[in-house]
């Protein structure tokens, strides 16, 4: 209400103002044409000039919007399939997401050329065409995301590598993943279907070097990272262990290898049968030596009384080791092997005998057997060898064997 009287006071005001100056600024205009002549006060003559500027104004803007229709058309034609195109890719993207590929992928390619993200729509039609076997029509769409948009090509590159890995052409994933690692080292997915392609082709030197940068951004767990990085290292040190031409690179990755993997048994005993194919036996043995010292495992002493370094050092080593574990059926057959070594022949029986004493097996009943032979003690080497045998016979697993009585039935029925 207040607003309202102070505008028709202030009305009155500029109404009087205005009568005060018509009165006081007295004038006209006169306009004259040939023989026709116009006259009019000033005042009126202003207002119908005023007049005539404004519907000039809007008169010339009307004109300009007539000489252009067909550019507003075009933007009025644009935006109208701009919306069109956009729910058309909104229920392409929820066919999507339902599993509905081919409903999918014609949704989004249709849409695609009057999408303000045709790139959204192209990779989105490639993932709907692969997941219906189309592969070429997939790459083809693949192709034409590249094209629609400007900077594409991570984008591009990763649908493209997550596509080879679900057809498993790894090599081709692994190319592209590698092309993209360079360019965007610390790339979060790229690392992770690079992780993917290296299993999937088993190189196990390119896992390994990736196990740290994973880590470093988190993405893999502190037990996947150790299982894996303990699978690269058997596969790679298990590969130089049968071909031992270069020795220096078996050792380089048993430098490399991570603290906690160089405790784990399976590793340690296989970079011991590298080195000792690779003629390294004296670090061999101050490798297993080391170890057994730090954690007891009868792997790695029975690997130990198979080496032959210096034989009587060995035996006074492992019969230290048997003060304080004399009755280890492990270190008592490693113990007989060495002094079979040294040539220690009655020692070697007693600790072989001992070690099946502990424990009976067809191991320490061969080399029982085979020492006895040697010794020209036949009867004492054929019941061992009996023993052997019978032994060797419980440990495998039960299957059906031929009877006589069965077995000459089959024969009279086939006859």
């Amino acid at each position: 209400m207040r607003k309202l009287i102070l505008i028709v006071v202030l009305g009155l005001a500029l109404g009087a103002l205005f009568g005060q100056l018509m009165m006081s600024v007295p004038g006209y205009w006169l306009v004259r044409v040939g023989d026709t002549s116009l006259q009019t006060s000033f005042w009126f003559g202003l207002v119908l000039l005023l007049a005539a500027f404004i519907v000039l104004h809007f008169v010339l803007r009307l004109l300009m919007r007539l000489t252009r229709p067909v550019s507003r058309f075009k933007v009025w034609n644009s935006r109208a399939r701009n919306r069109t195109a956009m729910k058309r890719t909104v229920r392409g993207l929820v066919a999507l997401a339902e599993g509905r590929w081919k409903r999918a992928e014609k949704s989004l390619v249709k849409a695609a050329d009057d999408s303000s993200t045709p790139l959204v729509n192209y990779l989105s039609a490639a993932l709907a065409a692969h997941y219906q076997g189309r592969y070429e029509q997939a790459d083809t769409l693949l192709k034409r995301a590249h094209l629609s948009t400007e900077g594409a090509d991570t984008a591009v590159g990763m649908m493209q590598a997550q596509l080879m890995l679900d057809r498993q052409q790894y090599e081709e994933a692994l190319a592209i993943l590698t092309r993209l690692d360079r360019h965007l080292p610390n790339h979060p997915q790229v690392l992770k279907q690079l992780k993917q392609a290296y299993l999937s082709v088993s190189d196990w030197d390119g896992l390994r070097r990736l196990m740290p940068r994973l880590g470093a951004q988190q993405l893999i767990s502190r037990e996947e990272r150790e299982q894996l990085e303990l699978r690269a290292y058997r596969e790679l040190i298990g590969q130089e262990a049968r071909n031992p031409g270069d020795i220096e690179r078996v050792r380089n990755l048993w430098a490399d290898m991570p603290d906690h993997l160089r405790s784990n048994t399976d590793l340690i005993v296989l970079y011991a049968e590298a080195l000792v194919r690779g003629k390294e036996e004296g670090i061999a043995e101050r490798l297993l030596r080391h170890s057994l010292k730090e954690h007891w495992d009868s792997r790695l002493v029975l690997r130990y009384g198979l080496l032959d370094v210096d034989a009587p050092r060995q035996l006074v080593v492992a019969e230290k080791w048997l003060q304080e574990r004399p009755n280890d059926p492990d270190l008592l057959l490693t113990l007989g092997r060495l002094s079979l070594r040294n040539a220690y022949w009655g020692k070697a029986q007693e600790y072989f005998e001992a070690s099946q004493r502990q424990r009976p097996s067809g191991v320490a009943c061969a080399e029982l057997a085979r020492l006895y032979a040697n010794l020209g003690e036949h009867q004492k080497s054929q019941l061992f060898y009996r023993q052997s045998v019978e032994l060797l016979d419980k440990s495998l697993p039960s299957l059906p064997q031929p009877s006589e009585e069965p077995h000459e039935e089959k024969k009279s029925k086939t006859a």
